[in-house]
């Protein structure tokens, strides 16, 4: 008998779009007076020492689509989980959280665009709701994945992963400027973003173009322990547009990255240009003596304002980069393409340092 997946991947490349349109729905909640549409994800088991990619039993809730009930601008987030209760649990259970916009493709890359992207040091994040705003209007369909894990001993029957939007509605004469997220990571372009993490000082970069100029104007990042700076730079010239070392606990883990806000009363983010080629660089010192599986992420991401006149691309959902980026966060297959044409993975790791 053929695996049921391996069905649905057929079907998918077949069709050659994503049938987000077949997925299972968040429960899509308003609350007009707050400004908020909550987006639930359905709730599922998380055993006691629940690691990575699901190791130890769960960590996966169903990917699920939500349509967006209002016109709104976004411009705030957070992300909680809930034990059956629904009595708030650690923030530490949530490895990551992806919004997708299957409709519009990412700036960098042809494949969907990540509208948000959490991880369990991300926190709450807001920008000024007069100045940005991400839009989406009313029927819009995005992608909701999650992954969760649970480092403690405590066995947690059921949990539910809530991801909370703050929006201005459609109409006002503010926020003044669309903003559209991007991503750019140095496991890209798909597939798995984690990858081993060797003894020693190690780098891992990633290259590429974007498809429209425009400014950063907020960039965040993700790193995991023994992580020690990430940085985004424009290879040509050499500038630097943010660099920065996480924070630590009193541990030495990774409890958070500090978001850059490029913009300020007389300047509005960093400028950059389709002919230029940016890089995203992620510093590693894994002091273990070992080689730790899955032990690395290197991730950056935030707001781009468009330049006056460009258009965000819509995404070529016959594009076959686009294709297997869908069948990996519709969690259908797991294979890594090689790059696009005319983009070059420079993914590499430098040899510790002997004394």
């Amino acid at each position: 008998m053929i695996p049921t997946a391996l069905v649905a991947l057929v079907a998918l490349v077949s069709a050659q779009t994503p049938d987000v349109a077949k997925l299972p729905e968040a429960i899509v909640t308003v609350d007009a007076k707050a400004g908020e549409i909550i987006i639930d994800v359905p709730a599922i088991p998380l055993p006691a020492h629940t690691g990575h990619h699901g190791a130890g039993g769960g960590g996966f809730p169903p990917v699920v689509k939500a349509v967006m009930p209002v016109g709104a601008s976004l411009y705030g987030f957070r992300v909680e989980v809930l034990d059956d209760k629904g009595n708030a649990l650690p923030s530490s259970l949530i490895h990551h959280f992806n919004l997708i916009d299957p409709a519009n493709r990412e700036l960098f890359l042809p494949i969907s665009r990540r509208i948000m992207a959490v991880g369990q040091e991300t926190g709450s994040q807001k920008l000024p709701k007069f100045f940005f705003g991400v839009p989406l209007a009313e029927g819009d369909i995005v992608v909701a994945s999650a992954m969760l894990h649970n480092p403690t001993a405590v066995d947690y029957p059921m949990v539910t992963t809530r991801l909370i939007l703050e929006y201005v509605p459609e109409g006002r004469f503010w926020p003044f400027w669309d903003g559209f997220p991007f991503q750019l990571d140095v496991a890209f372009p798909v597939g798995d973003k984690s990858f081993p993490l060797p003894p020693g000082e190690s780098s891992f970069s990633y290259e590429a173009k974007p498809g429209i100029a425009g400014k950063i104007v907020a960039i965040g990042g993700h790193l995991h322990d023994y992580g020690t700076r990430i940085e985004l730079t424009e290879v040509e010239t050499g500038r630097v547009i943010w660099s920065t070392e996480p924070t630590l606990d009193k541990d030495g883990k990774v409890v958070g990255v500090p978001i850059g806000k490029l913009y300020g009363l007389f300047s509005i983010g960093a400028a950059i240009a389709p002919e230029n080629t940016y890089r995203v660089t992620a510093y590693y010192n894994n002091p273990t003596g070992q080689t730790l599986s899955e032990g690395g992420m290197g991730v950056v991401g935030g707001l781009f304002v468009p330049a006056k006149g460009a258009v965000w691309p819509t995404a070529i959902a016959t594009d076959t980069l686009y294709l297997s980026d869908a069948a990996h966060y519709l969690r259908l297959e797991k294979n890594k393409p090689a790059a696009p044409e005319g983009m070059e993975s420079t993914s590499h790791v430098h040899p510790p340092t002997k004394d």
